[in-house]
């Protein structure tokens, strides 16, 4: 079976040998799209994480059995093309949800507590230089008999709701297909989320109904002191808008996820007047390194499932 790996490079240093026990493994750390085509000619088995694969891709490869993808979302596939030339396509799901869980509430504390005040006050000398044990500097709140807003409930954020839930927080949710029911917690209107929430978070995914969802009025009418998420998709807060609210309102902002990643400089996001509102990670939520060896092995499995068969 001939493997043809297209984008090493998101894998960080997780081990791929497993794959060389399915067949001839090519693998490159990225590929470029004008790459593509060339690089698949022979191939039996694709493996991307985000190269696009598109019909034109797939017409260059006529040994083409199976396109795996490793990771959940499979917007980078032309699923059409796929179905009409009998190609499989398969994903994996379930892998991160602990590691996304997990930063959900690093960022939260991060912001939530000022950890950056606190730590450069620590080193910047000033404590050494103070009356009292204690500095008391900006304040900060428990999480108990809060409010949490969640937009998104599907697996992670039902985790991220039932960890809340121990802290003591009051969990609502917003369901962005308006499909979602769960009778553990109060489903409501976006409006009353976010009018009423001390914190908010989005495991959504992105599309017609989730982009933007997130911009000017729904940031204005967030409450004074409020703490917003995003570990679902860039491009579900408007980051245009967000540049300009977060200068003029006093809201804390944790984006683990941008429109375009890597993020481009200029952006007017790294020119606002208040940093200390905002924390952004590299989309890095799933990357534990336990989800990336089940990511592996997950894709591993996938390809032995489909040999089997």
């Amino acid at each position: 079976m001939r493997i043809v790996l297209l984008d090493t490079l998101t894998f960080g240093d997780t081990s791929l040998e497993g794959f060389k026990e399915l067949g001839d493994v090519t693998a490159y750390e990225m590929t470029s799209a004008d790459e593509t085509a060339e690089r698949v000619r022979n191939a039996e088995v694709i493996v991307t994480n985000k190269v696009v694969i598109n019909d034109a891709v797939m017409e260059s490869a006529p040994n083409l059995k199976l396109i795996c993808v490793a990771a959940t979302g499979m917007n980078n596939i032309d699923h059409d093309a796929a179905a009409r030339r009998g190609i499989v396509v398969k994903n994996v799901a379930g892998y991160s949800t602990d590691a996304v869980v997990q930063h959900t509430f690093s960022m939260l504390f991060y912001l939530m507590g000022h950890s950056r005040y606190y730590d450069e006050y620590v080193k910047s000398g000033e404590w050494q230089r103070e009356a009292v044990f204690a500095h008391i500097g900006p304040s900060f709140s428990e999480l108990r008999g809060k409010t949490w807003g969640i937009i998104g409930l599907g697996e992670i954020g039902r985790s991220v709701a039932n960890i809340a839930r121990v802290f003591g927080a009051n969990v609502c949710y917003y369901s962005t297909s308006g499909k979602n029911e769960n009778d553990e917690y109060e489903k409501t209107t976006l409006s009353r989320l976010i009018e009423n929430s001390d914190v908010i978070s989005i495991h959504a995914p992105l599309n017609a109904m989730t982009e933007n969802l997130i911009s000017h009025s729904e940031l204005l009418q967030m409450k004074d002191g409020a703490v917003l998420l995003n570990l679902g998709r860039g491009g579900i807060v408007d980051e245009d808008a967000l540049s300009v609210i977060i200068d003029v309102k006093p809201i804390f902002i944790g984006l683990d996820v941008l429109a375009k990643e890597p993020m481009k400089t200029p952006h007017p996001l790294l020119a606002i007047k208040h940093p200390e509102r905002l924390y952004i990670t590299p989309h890095i939520a799933w990357t534990s390194r336990e989800a990336r060896e089940r990511l592996i092995a997950a894709t591993i499995e996938n390809i032995k499932t489909f040999a089997i068969v």
